[in-house]
């Protein structure tokens, strides 16, 4: 019998265990899909506070009394590895153990301080090198091993310099993914003894050395076998421009043979009117009439007036923050309330724009529903009830809300950047052809243009429905992304065999 291809897929966070991001939902999506295409699927992740023994039924992966030790610098850290199973699937989830490291309130950030934790270098590295010392004592060696940004970004290097005369990982090819380039886990150079990698790698413009800093990011997109990014769009833009680069962009042009682009999918078991637990009513490209119940029940939710008459209603739920365009917004959210429409946002981020939104509710009660919070029912909520959704982001490496949008007939208002622009065709009127509304140019003026064109053609209901239609036409499920995985993962068996 013919054995499977093995992949391992090593990410800091993956629902339904732990989630600060996007990243854990792609991470917990895609081990899914490929293990029905036929490949052996593994994962692992550190074992944090909030994934609750009891209600994973985790049990210990190693013998009794075995450990898994970890060099960092001068001294020896041990952990220990459990496992559970992956809910509706048969792929097996491992978790590091090491309370120092992960048994905190959060995955990343210290909560009294208001920043990082100041040992993510030590958290970061036990991880990278804790899991292969896991697959070495489990006997279990994958062909590829998949890692995902900054936090997995040692594992490449030490595969290819510590672990290179090491037989058990003869032929284990890495691709790694880069999510956001923003975020790249830089540390000072006393970081450089701990990762146990040669000090020359540390050289200026050397492998590791980023601006005087020893960067995981940089370490993965140097030694990885292969890299991707998370939307075609994205991985151009940054090897060619330095705003979305963020200094990488040298690093990633010298890699651009090796550098792909794989759109995420979504999971229309979670993200579907037709089928959407979490939404009042639900509804199909065959009957909307759910929709607009959807719609009276959010404003409701939202304590927004239900207009006597046809009123479009935009959504927003993001994290609050400049890259995501919320300086956009903010230069021009009184002339969108002037316009005749509703609006509800849901998200947490910098306190300015905390600030702004509570101004924004108290200066217009009947127009503007905010929630400063996060709550899932609520974002499945806006998604189903609203007529537009709003996402001017700065930079978008793939971006997942303007696909859920497409799926409950949303019409996203977007820029042209990264996965939105390759997800969303601009709306031609004279052709009906688009699926939203997409503006070029990081301009306040353009987005308030986009919105107005989105707003002008709601007041055509046959025009909006078919566009609704087309919009829920669009698929953009996880299959044929992980077909894309598939065939990289092939790509890099063939380059390291």
């Amino acid at each position: 019998m013919k054995l499977k291809n093995r992949v391992l897929i090593v990410s800091s966070e993956m629902v339904p265990f732990a989630k600060t991001g996007g990243l854990a939902d792609v991470t917990g999506a895609l081990p899914l899909v490929l293990s029905t295409l036929g490949w052996e699927v593994r994962t692992i992740m550190p074992k944090y506070r909030v994934v609750a023994e009891g209600r994973f039924n985790l049990k210990n992966s190693l013998p009794k009394g075995s450990s898994i030790s970890v060099p960092i610098g001068e001294k020896v850290e041990k952990g220990s590895l459990v496992e559970t199973v992956l809910p509706e699937s048969k792929v097996t989830s491992y978790f590091l153990v090491h309370p120092g490291f992960y048994d905190r309130d959060e995955l990343y950030r210290d909560r009294e301080k208001d920043g990082d934790y100041l040992d993510n270098d030590e958290r970061f590295i036990f991880f990278a090198r804790g899991t292969l010392e896991a697959l070495k004592a489990m006997g279990w060696k994958p062909q590829v091993i998949h890692c995902n940004d900054w936090q997995t970004g040692l594992i490449p290097p030490l595969l290819k310099t510590v672990y290179s005369e090491d037989d058990f990982f003869q032929e284990v090819a890495t691709l790694f993914s880069v999510h956001n380039l923003g975020y790249q886990g830089n540390f000072p150079p006393a970081t450089l003894p701990k990762t146990g990698l040669n000090g020359n790698l540390f050289q200026p413009l050397g492998p590791l050395e980023f601006w005087g800093q020893v960067s995981f990011l940089k370490a993965g997109l140097v030694y990885a076998d292969l890299i991707n990014t998370v939307s075609q769009r994205y991985a151009q833009e940054i090897q060619s421009d330095p705003e979305y680069g963020l200094g990488m962009e040298g690093v990633l042009r010298a890699r651009r043979d090796d550098l792909y682009g794989i759109i995420n999918g979504i999971d229309y078991r979670i993200w579907n009117p037709e089928t959407d637990s979490l939404i009042p009513y639900r509804y199909s490209r065959n009957d909307l009439s759910g929709k607009e119940k959807d719609k009276f029940e959010l404003l409701k939710k939202a304590r927004l007036p239900i207009p006597s008459r046809r009123v479009p209603l935009i959504g927003i739920i993001s994290r609050l923050a400049d890259q995501k365009g919320f300086d956009l917004i903010a230069e021009v959210i009184d002339q969108i309330m002037t316009l005749d429409l509703q609006l509800v946002l849901l998200g947490t981020g910098d306190e300015k724009y905390h600030l702004l939104f509570q101004k924004i509710r108290r200066k217009y009660p009947q127009k503007a529903g905010i929630n400063l919070t996060f709550d899932n029912r609520l974002a499945h909520l806006i998604e189903a009830g609203a007529d537009i959704f709003l996402m001017p982001s700065r930079y978008e490496p793939c971006g997942l809300n303007q696909l859920y949008s497409l799926r409950y007939g949303t019409i996203p208002v977007v820029r042209e950047t990264g996965g939105l622009a390759d997800t969303i065709q601009d709306y031609k009127p004279e052709s009906g052809r688009g699926t939203g509304f997409v503006f070029r140019n990081y301009n306040s003026q353009e987005m308030l243009g986009a919105i107005k064109r989105a707003l002008f053609l709601f007041q055509d209901r046959i025009s909006w429905e078919k566009l609704m239609l087309k919009a829920m036409e669009e698929d953009f499920s996880w299959e044929k992304s992980a077909e894309k995985y598939i065939h990289l993962y092939q790509k890099a068996m063939a380059k390291n065999g």
